[in-house]
């Protein structure tokens, strides 16, 4: 499986070398590649991006508004996701069901409900090429399932929006929270799950203004839970 990671900017208006486009991941096995969001900073490019299916994890701008103008691969997203963007002009629209195990191709994919937006519901991906799973969430405060989400994953790519401090809100209406964990928190997770491994994406403004200083204080977090980390950067690849 190799994983290229496009774009790893979170919704945020600091940029650098590093991290300039909204967060975009390929995925590739076999003949299949797999794209996952397609942020408003794609719109110009969506359309030459070579992929052969798209994912969306929700209808947030960072994730979905590239597709504005429309793509010619089929795009799989669930039934939330749909309704915000029923106006888009994506003429193969494919419905992901949660919690049920799709092959797209040469991959599976099963999408989990994680709290993150009260308005725009957004899914995490485990996604399993041949005997390999990992577990893909941008963008997250929870897992709904996450005992089965990350059981037998080797990797887990994360919400880098913020380090130590939680970005977590509740409403006043509906008492629902929303918002960001910390990459401390995952990093437990990935401790308590025995996932060896975490790659940290959609980054905010610690990440992309100071990077070094981020890298160390992340790197510190990882190893007293006994976890490999990796801030992923634009064009990144690797293959695991």
């Amino acid at each position: 499986m190799k994983l290229s990671f496009l774009g790893t900017k979170g919704y945020i208006k600091a940029s650098s070398k590093a991290h300039k486009m909204h967060t975009s991941t390929m995925i590739s096995y076999k003949n299949t590649k797999i794209l996952i969001d397609c942020g408003e900073d794609w719109i110009k490019k969506a359309k030459k991006l070579s992929c052969d299916f798209l994912l969306l994890t929700h209808a947030h701008p960072d994730h979905a508004f590239g597709l504005k103008k429309g793509i010619n691969c089929p795009v799989y997203a669930t039934k939330d996701t749909w309704k915000e963007l029923k106006k888009f002009p994506i003429m193969k629209k494919r419905i992901m069901n949660k919690r049920k195990k799709t092959k797209i191709g040469s991959i599976f994919i099963e999408a989990f409900s994680v709290i993150h937006s009260i308005n725009s519901p957004c899914v995490g991906y485990k996604i399993q090429a041949g005997r390999k799973k990992i577990f893909y969430a941008p963008d997250i405060v929870w897992i709904r399932g996450m005992k089965t989400a990350l059981k037998d994953t080797i990797l887990f790519i994360g919400d880098g929006a913020t380090i130590c401090r939680p970005m977590i809100r509740k409403s006043k209406k509906t008492k629902e929270i929303f918002g960001h964990t910390t990459i401390k928190q995952q990093l437990t997770w990935c401790k308590k799950y025995n996932i060896p491994k975490m790659i940290v994406t959609h980054c905010g403004s610690n990440i992309v203004k100071n990077e070094k200083k981020a890298k160390k204080a992340i790197e510190e977090l990882a190893k007293k839970r006994n976890v490999k980390v990796k801030i992923a950067h634009d064009n990144m690849q690797i293959t695991i």
